[in-house]
């Protein structure tokens, strides 16, 4: 469990890096940030769900960087998030704004019980369901946004995502040049945007449209 010490570095470094990724986050939803880092560093002891970091380094990489989403999303906008695994990006999403929905896909059967038990703690349970299964398993779900923060670990499949994507809806994927490369061969059309405090790491929106491969 993360002590005391790690969870007051990890709530100022939330505080006093925020405005570099244009957010303004209430103290009601720090509070909640914290009690979900609290909570993922007790179970990532056992399931190494991310690799192990300083608490500044979780609150800017994982966190902030997660919620640059938000500028995307309109109000009750409606996610599904592939490869959730610790629950990120879309858990602090979940967090940060009481608006969204989201279905998180989780092929692991002990992430999935983690992400489970992360959604009944913080209070997010009514907002997001799981499904414990490769994506493409599942139906894809009429939603407006995919997003997926995952794919450096299995960047063969971004083919198949692309396609698995809903009609009309927009894929929010984080990456770095390997992705665009990926991105480009298929012949998508995308923008994308670099990460606050990143050379190489990118945001990519790529928009589906009834015309897309």
């Amino acid at each position: 469990m993360a002590s005391n010490d790690k969870v007051e570095r990890f709530t100022g470094s939330l505080k006093a890096a925020m405005g570099n990724y244009a957010l303004d986050l209430s103290e009601q939803t720090i509070q909640q940030l914290s009690e979900y880092y609290s909570l993922l560093t007790r179970w990532n002891e056992r399931l190494h769900l991310v690799a192990p970091c300083s608490p500044e380094e979780f609150a800017q990489r994982h966190i902030l960087e997660s919620l640059i989403l938000l500028r995307f999303f309109p109000v009750n906008a409606s996610v599904v998030d592939i490869g959730s695994g610790a629950g990120l990006p879309i858990i602090p999403c979940l967090i940060a704004r009481s608006d969204l929905t989201a279905t998180l896909i989780e092929s692991s059967q002990k992430k999935s019980v983690f992400l489970r038990e992360a959604l009944s703690q913080i209070g997010l349970a009514k907002r997001g369901s799981i499904a414990a299964m490769p994506f493409e398993q599942v139906q894809p779900p009429a939603v407006m946004f995919v997003t997926c923060r995952a794919l450096d670990e299995f960047m063969n499949k971004v083919s198949a995502l692309v396609n698995w994507a809903p009609k009309q809806s927009t894929l929010l994927l984080f990456g770095g040049e390997s992705l665009r490369r990926q991105l480009e061969t298929l012949e998508v059309r995308y923008t994308e945007f670099l990460i606050p405090l990143s050379e190489k790491r990118f945001l990519f929106e790529v928009v589906r449209t009834s015309q897309s491969r």
